[in-house]
């Protein structure tokens, strides 16, 4: 079994594709639980975020394992595959866990070095944990992935690099403001990107943060924390839309649901009730939480994800991004190792089980052939032969441990098998009755495959359906 990648991210594909994708947290369910009938996939991941939706997949084949997460999406998504194929990147096996390693370190955001995609992927794998479409093996991968995130984390200055997407996005509110010190702020939405909007709004130094959500007392519960740390703030239904755009001077709207929430006629009668003070709206939903319409309307000045992805697709952090590069670099080299450790160590168990097996084999002889050696003669030849045969098989198993760890290093465990006439199904018995031959137990191969977005999926996906 192997790891499968299926994304499509603000990298390949624009907002309106993305919203067509994007999965929301009552499908997540379905997704996982299709995903899970096919034949080919064993375990799987789903990581939805406001600039990417990820499958990762345990299957036991690229191409059928492919086939039916690609089907999968295209379903959501209510589109044939065809119309996704250019917008789609696909990573297998090493190039797989390289790319969730990026993810976790920020390499990969929209804003790079943004720190909450730490906290996406542990929902996403919580998630994953709890609907019972993780298994081990991302069990393992995903713990991992968390921990390689929160080293690049700590041990590089990519967090300089670029808080947030909604950090971005109330910069460009108070370059279009002059100020958001004293402004009055309304928040759609009090899922973790509306209580990290309060906190920057908060920060800010804004008069009052109104919270405006579909259960007010989701809402209510955000403003009480907000109230505690000294900030002005309360709670509404959706229901006081069109008041409270009247009222304010941002509004930030990530409800994360599927759908406008924001109309622009909602824009439009607010408007008409408050004067020509200007008003900002950031759209930071995947789908948008605001027509578009509303942008065209004098006064309003929208900041969105696209507007958002295009100003930041191109924007560097220099020497952070390095070095945190060279952390997730190191991290999957030192992955791997220990999973090709791994793979030799069910054979070196197998080697020392035969060893103990001639041991005892040859002492049982001894006894037949010397009845009537005493029970302390008998005992220190035993220790003798033993301390013997650990001896010589020392410096071999530590080696084949040590070269194991290289590119190729699962010969050295052909090559044991064959020098002491191992069976060679014995170190996947050992290990795990499940293990399918020539994997390690609990992880994936040392192989890599990348594709990138445009033909080569195209071609991979027809290979997996001839």
């Amino acid at each position: 079994m192997s790891l499968l990648l299926v994304g499509v991210s603000h990298r390949t594909a624009e907002v309106p594709v993305l919203e067509r994708v994007a999965v929301s947290g009552d499908d997540t369910r379905k997704v996982l639980d299709d995903l899970l009938t096919g034949e080919h996939v064993t375990e799987a991941m789903l990581v939805s975020t406001c600039n990417r939706v990820e499958i990762y997949a345990v299957v036991e084949t690229f191409h059928g394992g492919l086939t039916e997460v690609t089907d999968v999406l295209a379903r959501h998504a209510h589109a044939e595959v065809s119309d996704l194929t250019d917008h789609l990147y696909v990573h297998y096996a090493g190039s797989a866990v390289e790319h969730l390693f990026s993810v976790a370190a920020g390499l990969d955001s929209m804003v790079v070095g943004e720190a909450q995609i730490l906290g996406q992927l542990r929902a996403s794998y919580a998630e994953a944990r709890e609907l019972g479409s993780a298994g081990r093996v991302l069990h393992e991968l995903a713990q991992q992935a968390l921990r390689v995130g929160k080293r690049a984390h700590a041990e590089t200055g990519i967090d300089a690099a670029g808080a947030s997407v909604v950090s971005e996005a109330l910069a460009d509110a108070e370059a279009a403001l002059g100020t958001l010190e004293g402004r009055r702020a309304l928040i759609v939405g009090a899922g973790s990107m509306g209580a990290l909007s309060a906190a920057h709004l908060r920060r800010a130094g804004v008069a009052e943060t109104v919270l405006a959500n579909r259960s007010e007392a989701n809402a209510e519960r955000l403003a009480v924390s907000l109230r505690a740390e000294g900030a002005a703030a309360r709670a509404t239904g959706l229901d006081a839309l069109r008041r409270e755009i009247a009222a304010a001077d941002v509004v930030v709207a990530c409800t994360g649901a599927v759908g406008t929430v924001v109309g622009e006629e909602d824009v439009r009668g607010a408007l008409a009730a408050r004067d020509a003070r200007p008003l900002v709206v950031c759209d930071l939903g995947l789908p948008r939480d605001v027509d578009p319409r509303a942008a065209d309307l004098a006064g309003v000045t929208v900041v969105d994800l696209a507007a958002l992805g295009e100003r930041l697709r191109s924007a560097s952090a220099g020497r952070a991004v390095e070095e945190a590069r060279a952390v997730v670099a190191e991290e999957v080299r030192a992955y791997f190792a220990a999973q090709r450790t791994a793979e030799v160590t069910p054979t070196v168990t197998a080697l020392r089980r035969r060893a103990a097996e001639v041991v005892d084999a040859e002492l049982l002889r001894l006894t037949g052939r010397l009845p009537d050696l005493d029970d302390h003669a008998r005992g220190e030849v035993a220790q003798t032969v033993r301390r013997v045969v650990d001896k010589l098989l020392h410096t071999p198993t530590v080696q084949v441990k040590r070269l194991a760890q290289a590119p190729g290093g699962d010969s050295y465990a052909e090559a044991l098998r064959e020098l002491f006439e191992l069976d060679p199904q014995a170190p996947a018995v050992l290990a795990a009755t499940e293990t399918v031959p020539g994997t390690v137990p609990g992880t994936v191969p040392v192989a890599t495959t990348s594709v990138e977005p445009g033909d080569d999926v195209d071609q991979a996906l027809s290979g997996g359906r001839r």
